[in-house]
């Protein structure tokens, strides 16, 4: 069956061309919309504690006093989510699989919701790894969405929906950071509105009530909303049709086993999604302790605030650039070409750190540091369509409909442990390259240099073209 798969694969465009035209299927807007916010909740409460998360570590006192170790006790924290997550979020897509998309969602989202109400009333360095802890453990939600996503769409419509993915995590990039880094401390910028022994205890409860109220309102549109993809009675006669073969059509709904998906055409869409993830994560936990981290130490001493807000223009512009040319990009270019072009701009992106290290240690903070990030901004803006590209990968590599949530599953493994391992590895190597003076304290450019290359040459394996959904001529 692989290899029907392969060789039709090479004759199906990814979207209608000048041979083949098919009219687009209208996207169910309503639902996609649902899964959207939903998917939003995410993003706001993981990204909404980086502004400020190095100010909380040297405020709590574990460091000593000691500047350098700020990025290990960060990483830490960063990373535990990603770790708890990489454990169960195969589990949840399986039983999504089995049970409907809407239960694992609902529990996703109150995982979101409990752990950061537990993280803005945490002071310990204990505590705050017990809340991230909870909120990776609970949720699935990355995973089953992309295979709600694949249901509701076809490869008619598909590219136009899959350009949300990337958008959601942008408009999160905006909010979130802009959140954390504009309620922390309410106390002391808004004493009027803030007073009291409460909120100068806790200075980052604020910021991480607004991301779990946001959680518990998408809670509540999935609750009343949200139309399951999977209904009852599909379920029961997957259940019934399971089997270690899919060998007929009557089959094609049936649950593989798992060992029957570890294929090259499944693993290697899944590999590039994980690279993709830790070369993006690392970058992603570099920059705020980069931005934050003394001039004489090799940063841009930024203020939170700053931060934040620099953090927030970046997504919006991110979010416009995908919504306006994402699909057109893959329509002309192909998902491959496209993938394979910005995942060559992760290099860029890295050498502009020391670039800018080197002009501020000579010049300070003038116009020549933000034309600089503003370059560095713009390229990520353009690297971040390789997300939309590698999700319709993984998902049109699923051989029937009843593995779709258990191969995104593996993908949001895979993504899952790079991102538990980036943001440690990101910031330790970068306090390591300053504390110990590696290679002039670029060692961690380097790294990510080499990791970059890695992911150019794991594109070439991908398909020429995308190979047709299950269940689709």
């Amino acid at each position: 069956m692989q290899e029907t798969r392969t060789t039709n694969s090479e004759e199906t465009p990814l979207l209608p061309s000048t041979e083949v035209k098919k009219s687009r299927t209208p996207l169910p807007k309503l639902q996609i919309s649902i899964l959207l916010l939903m998917q939003l909740a995410e993003p706001i409460s993981s990204l909404s504690i980086y502004p400020f998360i190095n100010q909380l570590i040297r405020e709590i006192g574990i460091t000593g006093g000691d500047e350098t170790k700020v990025g290990y006790y960060a990483g830490v924290i960063e990373s535990i989510f990603f770790v708890t997550q990489a454990i169960t979020v195969l589990r949840w897509s399986q039983l999504s699989d089995r049970i409907g998309r809407k239960p694992v969602l609902l529990i996703g989202l109150s995982g979101l919701c409990i752990s950061m109400l537990c993280f803005g009333l945490s002071r310990t360095f204990v505590t705050l790894i017990i809340s991230r802890c909870i909120c990776g453990v609970l949720n699935g939600n990355s995973g089953v969405m992309k295979s709600m996503m694949g249901e509701l769409t076809d490869s008619t419509n598909m590219a136009q929906a899959f350009a949300f993915i990337p958008i959601v995590w942008c408009v999160g990039a905006t909010i979130g950071p802009s959140m954390g880094g504009g309620l922390a401390h309410p106390h002391e910028r808004f004493p009027g509105l803030f007073p009291g022994a409460f909120w100068k205890e806790y200075p980052y409860f604020l910021p991480c009530a607004a991301a779990a109220a946001f959680a518990a309102f998408a809670f509540l549109l999935v609750v009343f909303f949200l139309k399951d993809t999977l209904p009852r009675k599909s379920r029961a006669k997957a259940s019934l049709e399971s089997g270690d073969s899919i060998t007929n059509e009557s089959a094609r709904d049936a649950i593989i086993p798992l060992r029957s998906l570890f294929i090259p055409s499944i693993l290697i869409p899944v590999a590039n999604y994980g690279i993709l993830a830790l070369t993006d994560m690392c970058i992603l936990a570099l920059q705020p302790l980069f931005y934050s981290t003394p001039i004489e130490h090799g940063g841009l001493s930024f203020a939170p605030s700053t931060i934040g807000s620099w953090t927030a223009v970046y997504g919006f512009v991110n979010g416009i650039f995908q919504l306006t040319f994402f699909a057109h990009i893959v329509g002309r270019f192909g998902p491959k070409r496209t993938f394979r072009c910005c995942v060559c701009l992760f290099l860029p992106v890295i050498a502009l750190f020391p670039i800018m290290t080197l002009v501020v240690q000579m010049r300070g903070v003038d116009a020549i540091t933000w034309v600089l990030l503003t370059c560095q901004m713009i390229l990520m803006v353009m690297m971040n369509t390789a997300f939309g590209c590698i999700f319709m990968f993984v998902t049109t590599s699923a051989p029937t409909k009843r593995s779709l949530g258990a191969i995104n599953g593996m993908g949001q493994t895979c993504a899952s442990l790079a991102r538990a391992f980036g943001p440690a590895t990101a910031t330790s190597l970068f306090a390591a390259s300053k504390q110990f003076n590696l290679l002039g304290g670029n060692a961690v450019y380097v790294c990510l240099a080499l990791l970059a290359c890695t992911l150019m040459h794991i594109s070439s394996r991908l398909p020429e073209r995308l190979p047709p959904k299950a269940g689709e001529e």
